[in-house]
């Protein structure tokens, strides 16, 4: 099985970071407008949900793993809810290769894999390189035409 780059780490985090800031601004203009407890309340749940976030991204970095098979493609993810998906070659539709903002500072990419019968995408692989995203899609487009020639991407 094959890892997420451990780059990975740092978007997920800087995503928690953010929404930890967020949440935490919230509970202190609650308390500071309404509930009136401590000044101190926000920064309190900002740092109880920061402990909560990095241990859970830890989590999420050790469990998420894919593998190309001989006929599907393999993933394992998730912390709470722990998932396995195969995605068999011959559904696959067609892949693409996506970077936002942030996966472009932080040189990564993600693959996304679309398959028969669905409105959006069915998977995606986080937290690749550039190159490990390019060749994973090239790897699943050769093995789709390989496993139905007249109805692959």
């Amino acid at each position: 099985m094959n890892a997420l780059h451990p780059r990975v780490r740092l978007r997920w985090g800087l995503l928690a970071l953010l929404l930890v800031a967020v949440l935490g601004g919230i509970v202190t203009a609650l308390d500071r407008f309404v509930l009136a407890i401590t000044p101190l309340l926000g920064v309190g749940v900002a740092a109880i949900l920061l402990v909560l976030a990095v241990l859970y991204i830890v989590a999420l970095y050790r469990r998420w793993r894919y593998e190309l098979q001989a006929d599907a493609l393999e993933l394992e993810r998730g912390v709470v809810t722990q998932v396995e998906t195969a995605v068999p070659y011959v559904r696959v539709q067609h892949v693409d290769t996506q970077r936002d903002p942030l996966d472009r500072a932080l040189g990564l990419g993600k693959v996304v894999v679309y398959t028969a019968g669905s409105r959006g995408a069915d998977v995606t692989v986080p937290g690749l390189t550039v190159e490990d995203a390019r060749a994973l899609r090239n790897r699943l487009r050769d093995l789709a035409i390989e496993s139905e020639p007249e109805d692959a991407v």
